[in-house]
């Protein structure tokens, strides 16, 4: 531990997002560990324990909760795209592989960059533009769209995931503007996203064995990693510098995919890893530049 604080800011940063994107990578592979769940009642038991954690976390640091008027819809509108995404994942974990299911949910930063435009009233430059186009075509090859692929439903519905998560994602920043802290933020989500699908739970529980419970709590923790990883990431280091490491979580999928369950992406979905890959690096080279020159020209 001693060695880990005398690293420089941003290795700590690439580091923990790098922790991260393998704690939701497993999350996803117990996810298909647990079997025949329903996917609803899969995504309640990783949220409980969610909750849990903020929970513990907020009594801990002993955060005063503070919501302002303005930020109350905005606040409900993160917990129901966000409940929306974790399901539609679910859903997709259940019936796609493990990288291909993982590679439509990691969609959800260009979705965010579409919706910030009305949301946030955000400009989006030409390029940008492009490089979330040239990451569609990418999402397209997953995705396969054709009467012939049987897995054409899931495979948009993994796709609905990243949409849901980017709408999700774009709340969160309009939350951060209003200053509401992230620890809230996460502990609100998941207490929502357990009491909407609780009347199901209630009213349709699946009996589980003890291996699809422990698998299921063993996602829930490998969630709740993923979360406050990633949170320290950037407290460490700005999205600009190290946002492009999570997608090694498409690397760890596509090993855990095989390891596990033997499963071998065809070579389209390979183009499509390849190609949305590709977009977010040129993104992350392109917002590096642009955080630059606007650096200098403040120096000048």
């Amino acid at each position: 531990m001693k060695h880990f604080q005398n690293i420089k800011p941003l290795y700590k940063g690439i580091v923990l997002i790098i922790f991260s994107a393998f704690f939701f990578a497993l999350m996803n592979m117990f996810v298909q560990l647990s079997g025949d769940v329903p996917f609803i009642q899969k995504s309640f038991f990783r949220n409980i324990v969610a909750f849990f954690f903020s929970g513990i976390l907020l009594v801990k640091e002993k955060q005063k909760i503070r919501i302002p008027k303005k930020a109350i819809l905005p606040l409900f509108l993160r917990a129901i795209f966000g409940t929306l995404g974790v399901l539609c994942n679910f859903y997709a974990l259940g019936k796609l592989d493990l990288a291909d299911a993982s590679i439509l949910n990691k969609m959800s930063p260009f979705f965010a960059i579409l919706f910030s435009i009305f949301l946030l009233k955000e400009k989006i430059r030409p390029v940008q533009f492009l490089i979330v186009m040239g990451a569609f075509i990418g999402a397209m090859c997953v995705v396969k769209p054709s009467f012939a692929n049987t897995a054409l439903f899931s495979a948009l519905i993994g796709l609905c995931s990243g949409m849901c998560a980017g709408l999700a994602y774009t709340f969160v920043r309009l939350l951060g503007k209003h200053g509401v802290k992230g620890a809230i933020i996460v502990c609100f989500f998941s207490g929502f996203s357990c009491l909407v699908v609780l009347p199901v739970i209630l009213f349709d529980f699946h009996p589980m064995s003890a291996f699809q419970l422990a698998m299921l709590i063993c996602a829930g923790l490998s969630a709740s990693g993923g979360q406050f990883t990633i949170t320290y990431a950037y407290c460490y280091a700005p999205a600009k510098d190290v946002s492009i490491y999570d997608y090694s979580q498409i690397i760890f999928s596509a090993m855990l995919g095989f390891l596990v369950f033997g499963q071998i992406p065809d070579w389209l979905s390979w183009t499509g890893y390849i190609i949305i890959f590709s977009m977010a690096f040129i993104m992350f080279i392109y917002n590096k530049h642009q955080s630059q020159n606007v650096i200098g020209k403040s120096a000048k």
